[in-house]
């Protein structure tokens, strides 16, 4: 296995997974498990965040945890599991945020794991706006000024995702503070996710069934 040098300034990924795909309709597909050209998403989101320049993936699972995990049990990522996934999103942005910092690193990227047309060039562009700023500004993803995902989490925001509850994502902290930020403008793939099963057929999904 390739050694991956971490550079200046680095940044860890935190992937989110662990939601029920409450949406999806009959309560027993999973649109992680959706496959787009033949991969699953969770998978496709995971090689994603590895192809890029980050330091480390952690994927946070919950829900159907075991299907979760076999789709990305070869992969060189570390799995924190959320058994408090009900409760919502924050729960796993806690847990998530918590391990990253025990690596150190100058910010971290939450990413949702149910985005598709993310990419690792996408990825890429915003850690690279990060270290141009010297990590001192959260960076997030905007599509046409429109705030959307992933983000990056500076030394002074990561603190504070400890106090969020429910379920709240980062943006209710983000959009709670004044702070330096950079929008790292990557199209309307910062917007698009597959909640819904129109959602997913949309944007290229097939339901594994």
């Amino acid at each position: 296995m390739a050694v991956r040098i971490v550079p200046a300034l680095p940044v860890a990924v935190v992937i989110l997974a662990a939601g029920r795909s409450s949406r999806m309709g009959n309560g027993e597909d999973h649109k992680l498990l959706a496959t787009f050209d033949g991969v699953p998403l969770i998978r496709k989101s995971v090689l994603n965040a590895l192809a890029c320049q980050c330091s480390r993936v952690y994927v946070v699972t919950g829900y159907r945890h075991d299907d979760v995990f076999q789709a990305i049990s070869d992969l060189p990522v570390e799995v924190v599991l959320n058994e408090d996934y009900a409760s919502g999103m924050a729960a796993s942005l806690r847990l998530g945020v918590a391990r990253a910092q025990k690596d150190r690193p100058e910010g971290i990227m939450i990413a949702l794991a149910d985005m598709p047309a993310i990419t690792d060039t996408h990825l890429d562009m915003l850690i690279d706006a990060f270290r141009r700023n010297g990590g001192a500004h959260m960076v997030r993803a905007v599509a046409n000024g429109t705030p959307g995902n992933p983000v990056i989490l500076p030394h002074f925001l990561q603190d504070a995702i400890q106090d969020l509850n429910g379920d709240v994502g980062a943006r209710r902290l983000i959009d709670g503070h004044e702070m330096p930020r950079v929008d790292v403008e990557i199209g309307e793939a910062a917007l698009i996710d597959v909640d819904t099963v129109d959602e997913l057929h949309a944007a290229g999904g097939v339901l594994a069934g």
